[in-house]
């Protein structure tokens, strides 16, 4: 489909970031990889199908307030959450074979879901001219021929801009996730030509025209409001000679670094600071190094930083709560050096030289 081609690229960028975190979440390589777009309907798309899915509502706000959907083929909902759950392959196949569903299905593919609305709200926000919030709404299970549609479910009656992507598991047989935006959303994400002509003809009359606008570039209508203070990177880590460590690889960013253990105060490490990026270093990953990323997102609840987190020792249960209390990724110590930078790179946008 013609058009939407920032849209386009910032879905195929955030869902390629959901795929990678997804995939550590559940212990496997899982790839998501956004291959087409078109326009569709309520009607023709879940007219068209011919087994289960999982709606997922994303609720967004701000700027840009409407709604738009993440649609998972149920097999593919019930084969993520069981491994999440730990559950044998065995009986991760008769569930999907047999489309058994269960509350704890649901619960822990809400946790991937929500792996997946963190990334579209990472690059969203990091992206959009102005502050986008996304919010995921709970999951809804429709089943064709036994769920009735009405005109608002599973989704609201009306067209749709349509972006498929494959889901790829190493050892299983994986579906496609399907994001569904109304136009209406669409175009607010990505004004298209027609868009921005009415727009030109509604400023070319005059009204609420400024004598001043003359003199503002394109540059200064788009680009986000920066956070104000000193571009820094906060380092909490209690060895010393790791936080050292870490310090120096983090030279190259350019950015100041502010260091503290991890019961360091934090409201004075953030103060007068544009924070681009928390690294926390642990030993074990036990509860109390892991609250240090709640604390670390209350300081900026409106936009926080991302978090990396580091330790020597990493369980299933850590990664899983790391990620849940609002880490984006995790690092096994001793550190590699290329891939400490790749992921500072990633997050805080800093081009490879």
């Amino acid at each position: 489909m013609d058009g939407y081609t920032t849209l386009y690229g910032m879905l195929e960028t955030a869902l390629k970031q959901a795929g990678e975190e997804s995939g550590m979440l559940l212990g496997q390589e899982l790839s998501i990889t956004l291959s087409d777009s078109l326009s569709t309907s309520k009607s023709s798309y879940f007219g068209g199908l011919d087994d289960g899915c999982f709606v997922m509502g994303v609720d967004s706000g701000e700027a840009y307030q409407g709604q738009f959907y993440l649609i998972f083929s149920l097999r593919d909902a019930i084969v993520m959450s069981s491994i999440l759950l730990g559950i044998p392959p065995a009986r991760i196949q008769e569930k999907k074979r047999l489309s058994i569903i269960e509350n704890d299905d649901i619960d822990a593919f809400s946790e991937i879901a929500n792996m997946i609305n963190g990334a579209l709200n990472t690059v969203f926000q990091g992206t959009l001219p102005n502050k986008v919030r996304l919010k995921l709404l709970s999951p809804k299970k429709y089943i064709p021929e036994i769920d009735q549609i009405s005109p608002e479910e599973p989704i609201p009656d009306g067209d749709f801009l349509m972006f498929r992507s494959k889901l790829d598991m190493p050892g299983q047989e994986m579906n496609h996730l399907d994001v569904l935006m109304p136009f209406a959303l669409g175009n607010m994400f990505d004004p298209q030509p027609e868009v921005a002509e009415a727009e030109t003809e509604v400023d070319d009359s005059g009204a609420g025209s400024d004598e001043g606008a003359e003199n503002v570039s394109d540059e200064d209508v788009v680009a986000e409001p920066a956070a104000s203070g000193i571009e820094s990177i906060i380092v909490l880590e209690d060895d010393e000679e790791q936080r050292q460590q870490m310090i120096e690889l983090l030279a190259f960013t350019g950015y100041q670094v502010a260091e503290g253990t991890l019961n360091a105060d934090l409201k004075e490490l953030f103060g007068g600071r544009n924070v681009k990026l928390v690294m926390i270093g642990s030993q074990d990953a036990d509860d109390r190094e892991l609250a240090v990323c709640i604390k670390v997102n209350a300081m900026r609840q409106d936009f926080p930083p991302p978090i990396i987190m580091s330790a020597e020792c990493w369980t299933r249960t850590a990664v899983l709560k790391a990620l849940k209390y609002g880490a984006r990724d995790i690092i096994i110590k001793p550190f590699n050096g290329d891939d400490v930078t790749s992921k500072v790179r990633r997050y805080c946008k800093i081009a490879p030289v």
